[in-house]
């Protein structure tokens, strides 16, 4: 039996207003283009899908998985490619899509591989950002909310495979027993 309780850090109603402002974002910064999301797998799936109907240019979205977690609670640092994007982006505007960035080892790595294919442009949005994680800088284009330094699960975001259902982000207490 798991022994942790979980306390809403961020409402349904919150994430679906600042989804709505970043959708707004990407459409006035992508006007007259077409955009290319790369969902990065598992976690960001929640949020590209509803990041993506808020978008009104024309969206491709293709998916990357990558991983650094496990099934622990904090980065190992160590992040492999579990699997690859399925179309080129050489030439395309992209955006990568992050559930979370903490530690931005993940999207270090990411990054130049990805500008090794040439994309015509390629930004970073992230629903959530702990930014006193960060062991390496990322830019990000587009951010959803910072959040502190607490282990969040729901909207896409998982403690060993559960949680990513909840449809609003909450802060997982390990209750000791």
């Amino acid at each position: 039996m798991d022994n942790h309780s979980i306390s809403v850090l961020i409402s349904e109603d919150e994430l679906a207003k600042r989804i709505n402002e970043l959708g707004e974002k990407i459409n006035e910064d992508y006007e007259g283009k077409e955009v290319t999301l790369i969902c990065i797998l598992k976690g960001s799936i929640f949020f590209t899908c509803e990041l993506a109907k808020r978008i009104h240019v024309p969206v491709i979205i293709d998916f990357i998985q990558a991983s650094s977690y496990g099934s622990g609670t904090t980065s190992s640092g160590t992040v492999k490619i579990k699997k690859d994007l399925d179309e080129s982006i050489e030439g395309k505007d992209v955006i990568i899509i992050e559930d979370i960035i903490d530690s931005g080892n993940t999207l270090s790595k990411l990054i130049p591989l990805l500008e090794e294919r040439k994309p015509a442009s390629l930004e970073v949005c992230t629903l959530l950002d702990k930014p006193e994680r960060r062991e390496v800088e990322v830019n990000v284009k587009y951010n959803g909310f910072n959040i502190p330094d607490e282990f969040v699960v729901g909207y896409g975001l998982d403690y060993d495979q559960k949680y990513r259902n909840l449809p609003f982000i909450g802060v997982l207490h390990m209750d000791e027993n």
